[in-house]
């Protein structure tokens, strides 16, 4: 189980940005997504925990979306979906030491 204060600390400290690899926090329903290949039309939704990258960053009054794209091991693109920054954990592969 995610530790929300956590992740919402983490959040308000890190700016999301183009190319930035990120995981869905909670399901985002098949009503929110653009779904482009026609096997993935059946699913309900994205299961928390799915990885995506920010291709866009968007600002709509006053508040920051993403657009996120989905894709599978072979960088073929599944779904989109635009997505606020609650929604978003930004995923780091490398520690920065201050």
């Amino acid at each position: 189980m995610l530790n929300f204060s956590i992740i919402n600390a983490h959040k308000n400290m890190t700016n999301i940005l183009t190319l930035d690899t990120v995981a869905i926090i909670n399901p985002i329903a098949n009503e929110r997504l653009t779904l482009v290949e026609p096997e993935y039309q059946s699913i309900k939704s994205l299961p928390s925990g799915q990885v995506g990258t920010v291709v866009e960053v968007y600002e709509r009054e006053g508040e920051k979306q993403y657009l996120v794209e989905f894709s599978d091991n072979q960088g073929q693109e599944y779904a989109m979906a635009i997505l606020k920054e609650d929604e978003l954990l930004v995923l780091h592969y490398d520690l920065n030491v201050a």
